[in-house]
């Protein structure tokens, strides 16, 4: 999360070419999202998540050693991302589908064991990898994209000690698999909603992050083995955010649950543009990060509340697919904008989105669930 931006910074200015990196991190979802939803629900959950992990031990230590070696450009990062990304999108599908397998379908378990789930993945993803991976950037940029080819191979041992998960889906040709996942998200309303929500919110948190490492190492110059820090409090607010989240939304809807992370982030955003100072950036970032979990925990929940378990690795990867191309889309976007409007544009242009988002979303009604 850290040394792939930073990597890109040092390899060229150009804040579209950055904001490509960031696309290339979503683009998976899209090329074979579907497909990797509907494959496992066709294969033992524990076997796929596995494989996933090795893949990426594979691609992401290839990758370190091009960057040590000097032979590493733009094409070569974004190409290691995509295939990284790939693999993610089967792991992802299946790991989300085994929680309701393990603990069933009650609405306070399921937000309980999200908001952990999220939390404790907020803490690998975000609060400890980003300052471990910009300051190891500083003293070698090969060495993050080598810890982390570690911790996919430690990931590895972790999930073959889980107990055997056997395939719910039926072997159906792959295409009226992947339609009947598709169909039953379109057909319930509250998924639905859900899941458009979910994708305008991604828009909007991509459109204002693209292009964030160049807002942040040259308008509030924060120094390249700080930069992880400064991402750490948006982790730091997700974190906190997950652990107590089963209290704090007990009687909100997951549309109002949404509706409150749309609010939270575009008040953050506007805050990043317009209050001066590191420090105000890092207390925005932490309520960025408390409304990117506030969307985790709503949309895993409601797809998981709703959603056989023969499908659900579908349903999951239809979501991933709606919220990675909305997140793509922002990217490019947040860097066509910043080339031609400056770095604080996509700031504003997100904040004001997330406002109408919010508005758009109608949480006075309610929703499908009455509680989260």
């Amino acid at each position: 999360m850290a040394a792939a931006p930073l990597l890109a910074a040092s390899l060229t200015r150009d804040p579209l070419a950055v904001a490509a990196v960031a696309a290339a991190f979503q683009v998976p979802w899209l090329l074979a999202g579907l497909i990797a939803g509907a494959l496992a629900d066709r294969w033992p959950r524990r076997t796929v998540m596995v494989v996933a992990d090795l893949v990426r031990v594979a691609v992401l230590g290839c990758l370190a050693a091009l960057v040590a070696l000097g032979r590493a450009d733009l094409l070569v990062l974004i190409t290691a991302i995509l295939v990284t990304g790939m693999a993610q999108c089967f792991f992802d599908a299946s790991s989300q589908a085994v929680i309701p397998t393990l603990i069933g379908r009650d609405k306070d378990a399921l937000t309980r064991t999200n908001g952990r789930y999220w939390a404790i993945d907020t803490v690998g993803r975000s609060l400890a990898g980003p300052p471990i991976g910009s300051a190891a950037f500083a003293l070698s940029a090969a060495v993050p994209f080598a810890g982390d080819a570690g911790s996919f191979l430690l990931s590895a041992g972790l999930i073959s000690r889980l107990p055997k998960l056997p395939a719910p889906g039926t072997r159906q040709p792959l295409l009226a698999a992947i339609r009947a996942g598709l169909t039953h998200l379109l057909a319930t309303a509250e998924l639905r909603v859900v899941a458009a929500s979910s994708a305008l919110y991604n828009f909007a948190y991509n459109l204002a992050m693209a292009t964030f490492v160049l807002y942040a190492t040259h308008t509030l110059r924060v120094a390249t083995a700080s930069y992880g820090l400064l991402l750490a409090m948006a982790a730091l607010g997700g974190v906190v955010t997950g652990w107590r989240i089963a209290p704090l939304t007990r009687h909100l809807s997951y549309r109002q649950m949404m509706a409150a992370a749309a609010v939270l982030q575009g008040v953050a955003w506007l805050g990043v543009a317009t209050v001066p100072g590191v420090y105000a950036a890092g207390a925005f970032l932490a309520l960025v990060g408390a409304a990117s979990t506030l969307v985790s925990v709503a949309a895993s929940s409601v797809r998981q509340a709703l959603t056989p378990d023969r499908l659900l690795g579908r349903v999951v990867a239809a979501f991933r697919l709606f919220g990675g191309g909305a997140a793509g889309l922002g990217a490019l976007t947040g860097g066509l904008l910043a080339g031609a409007a400056g770095l604080r544009a996509p700031l504003w242009a997100a904040a004001a989105l997330l406002v109408v988002a919010a508005v758009g979303l109608r949480p006075w009604r309610g929703g499908g669930l009455p509680h989260a």
